[in-house]
Formats: structure tokens, C-alpha cells, sequence
């Protein structure tokens, strides 16, 4: 207003400016609910707790997206996670086959309109899956991290199928094993 003195306000007197401010984070994280993840889920509800108790904390947002059976479901979010997490993330069951594509349809709608309510914000994708699709969809485009959270067990005579490691090669993403990421923070993945 300075500029434009005593002159009444005109086109050349307005400037466009970006957004340089940080738009903080979103995590959005997409769980899957299938018959074959049965003996790893509460393992995979438990870093979740633990994960969205951290976020509250930084004042980031989540969400989190379950797949299985034949759909997909918004169960949270995007918001900060508040300090009744364990409520509802306890009762999460699993059953059914695993419709990957259904869960990364949610989660790409969840990210494509974050991205148009803030899009200086940083949009996190965590899959946690055993990797046993049938087919891997097209990374969401508004994700612009992905890690793969590998749900497959480990056990002794197991041969691991690999799912998760396909999936985050082909996204460009990083595949981290569940029992690892325990001892890692979030922010170093």
C-alpha cells in the first residue's frame, strides 16, 4: 500500500507472493486389514499408537486409511491426532483379501485434497502391508514421500514373498521391516 501513494489501488500495485511458510506435515498411513495380516495387526496397531501419539505431540496432521475385505475405509483424519488414539485404533480387525488399489484410491483422494487445502504442506505415505497383492496401482501423485512398512513375518523356514520391497521400488519409496521401525524414528525413514 505503500508503493501505490496516493493513487487509487491498480493491478500494478498488487504482487503475487508465495507461500514460503512451512505448511507442516500430513502422514497420511494406509493399513492393511487382510486374513493374511491377522498375526502381524496388533504388532502394526501398536507403531501406529505410538505414531500418532508422536504426531499429536509436533502438531502434525494424520490419517489413516484401512483396506481390506473388498473396500477401503477412512478411519481418521486428516486432523492431529488427539489423546484418545487407543479407542479407536484398538477395536481395528482384519479379514478378507487385500484391495490395494481401493486403499491407494482413498488415500490418493485423502492427499489430492490436502494438497489443494495447503500445498506447501508435506504429504507422508506409510503403507503397512505383507505385500501380498495381486497388482500395485500408480502411486498417488500427491504423496511426496512414500515408505513401505513391511508387515511379512520373520520367521525361521519362511521364505519372504517380497510384496512390500516390490511395492516400494516401483513408488520410488523406501521398505522398512516392521520390527525394525520400532528402533527408528519416523522422521529418520
Amino acid at each position: 500500500m505503500l508503493r501505490k501513494g496516493p493513487l487509487p489501488l491498480g493491478r500494478t500495485h498488487l504482487r503475487y507472493v508465495e507461500d514460503e511458510a512451512p505448511g507442516g506435515e500430513l502422514h497420511c498411513f494406509l493399513l492393511d486389514g487382510s486374513a493374511s495380516m491377522l498375526n502381524c495387526l496388533a504388532q502394526a496397531k501398536g507403531w501406529l499408537l505410538d505414531s500418532f501419539d508422536r504426531l499429536a505431540r509436533e502438531r502434525a496432521e494424520a490419517a489413516l486409511i484401512r483396506f481390506g475385505g473388498d473396500r477401503a475405509e477412512v478411519l481418521y483424519g486428516p486432523a492431529v491426532p488427539r489423546w484418545w488414539n487407543e479407542r479407536w485404533i484398538e477395536p481395528i480387525g482384519g479379514g478378507g483379501g487385500t484391495p490395494l488399489p481401493a486403499g491407494v484410491a482413498s488415500a490418493a483422494h485423502v492427499l489430492d485434497r490436502a494438497k489443494r487445502r495447503q500445498a506447501s504442506q508435506i504429504r507422508v505415505l506409510w503403507v503397512l502391508t505383507d505385500g501380498r497383492v495381486r497388482e500395485i496401482p500408480p502411486k498417488p501423485d500427491a504423496a511426496d514421500r512414500v515408505v513401505v512398512i513391511d508387515c511379512e513375518p520373520r520367521r525361521a523356514g519362511h521364505i519372504a514373498l517380497g510384496g512390500s520391497e516390490r511395492l516400494a521400488r516401483a513408488w520410488g519409496g523406501r521398505c522398512v521391516h516392521l520390527d525394525d521401525v520400532a528402533q527408528q524414528r519416523m522422521n529418520s525413514l
